[in-house]
């Protein structure tokens, strides 16, 4: 009995060790130098910018248009990495530098569209947002990683807001946006209300293309909630059984496009969030994941955990398909964006047999 009690543990183990070995490092690079691949740095003026970050671009393609929301953050993010030698005894692995006279975290958002074939932003213009904003109650400023959906011939950003309450409770926003020839502007903005109120921080759901107003909150167990811009309130609609084992709660990402017949693509995130390190400082990791859903919710593949360029800190909200090509974007470090491009079917077979 102890003997197969020995093995059972043992077995246990390297399961265990499997999930958290199983990290594929730099992904850019083997898109780059075996899929053909191509990437291009985002970058916005540093007029509009002061030289602080940008980062957590989202995508979405209509017909020949490329469009783009660029998070423009008025903070600049040092994260020790390697060895981790920190600036001061202070400050630990990870700090946010901001202008002596602004110690908020505040986000701005750009709309772009992208040059078809060099992806480099061809125009753009920050969100005006002067006719819905009132003065902010927490330190988290503005509209975080907002995703571009076209539902019902509207536009819409979907993304997280915290400073409308004195403790920062997030919850999730679809902020109506007119976009014009010489300016974009929100128009209407909807707080989205769950039924755990007590719930602090929504956020990172997950938009369904092809269907208005829904998303996936969780991804495992998959939950998919829909949002009642009437009410302002969000009800379940699927709640799957199956939870599959992983090392880390896996988060949320990318819209899910359609990918095979009778599936949906995208891509999440799951942290090693360490709110005291062996010096008594917070500190993250970032992991993502492909995830492929069958069109009932149910999940048909979870890849192994994987970085795009090695950081850290990465994050990565865009996912669109242009032609023949998948196109993704990842922010790095929260000081900088980019774009990367492969062919669908190259990044079928990646996924299939790297990861």
């Amino acid at each position: 009995m102890d003997w197969w009690r020995c093995i059972s543990i043992r077995l246990e183990l390297n399961i265990k060790l499997s999930l958290n070995d199983n990290m594929y490092e730099n992904l850019v690079k083997t898109i780059l130098n075996e899929y053909d691949g191509f990437i291009q740095t985002l970058i916005l003026p540093s007029k509009e910018t002061n030289g602080t970050g940008t980062c957590n671009s989202s995508l979405f393609v209509e017909g020949e248009k490329i469009h783009l929301i660029m998070r423009h953050v008025e903070y600049t993010l040092y994260h020790s990495e390697g060895d981790q030698k920190y600036q001061t005894v202070w400050e630990g692995p990870l700090s946010y530098y901001h202008r002596e006279d602004c110690r908020t975290l505040k986000t701005n958002n750009f709309y772009c569209l992208l040059d078809n074939e060099t992806l480099s932003i061809k125009t753009y213009h920050k969100i005006d947002t002067s006719q819905l904003d009132v003065e902010p109650l927490w330190d988290f400023v503005g509209l975080e990683d907002a995703r571009l959906v076209k539902w019902n011939e509207t536009y819409y950003l979907c993304g997280v807001r915290r400073d409308t309450t004195t403790n920062g409770q997030g919850r999730m926003e679809l902020s109506e946006i007119d976009i014009g020839s010489d300016s974009v502007k929100e128009i209407r903005r909807n707080r989205i209300e769950v039924p755990d109120k007590n719930s602090y921080c929504e956020k990172n759901w997950m938009p369904i293309l092809n269907k208005p107003f829904h998303f996936v909150k969780w991804a495992n167990p998959t939950e998919v909630v829909k949002a009642n811009l009437e009410s302002n309130l969000s009800e379940r609609v699927f709640l799957s059984n199956i939870k599959e084992k992983l090392p880390y709660e896996i988060r949320g990402g990318t819209p899910l496009i359609k990918w095979k017949e009778n599936q949906y693509l995208c891509i999440c995130h799951d942290v090693d969030y360490r709110p005291k390190n062996h010096n008594g400082h917070k500190d993250s990791d970032y992991y993502h994941r492909f995830i492929i859903f069958n069109d009932n919710y149910h999940i048909d593949k979870i890849s192994g955990q994987f970085n795009f360029m090695t950081a850290k800190i990465e994050f990565c909200i865009g996912l669109a398909q242009y032609k023949d090509d998948i196109l993704i974007t990842f922010g790095f470090q929260d000081n900088s964006s980019y774009i990367i491009r492969i062919n669908k079917d190259r990044l079928d077979d990646l996924i299939c047999t790297k990861l």
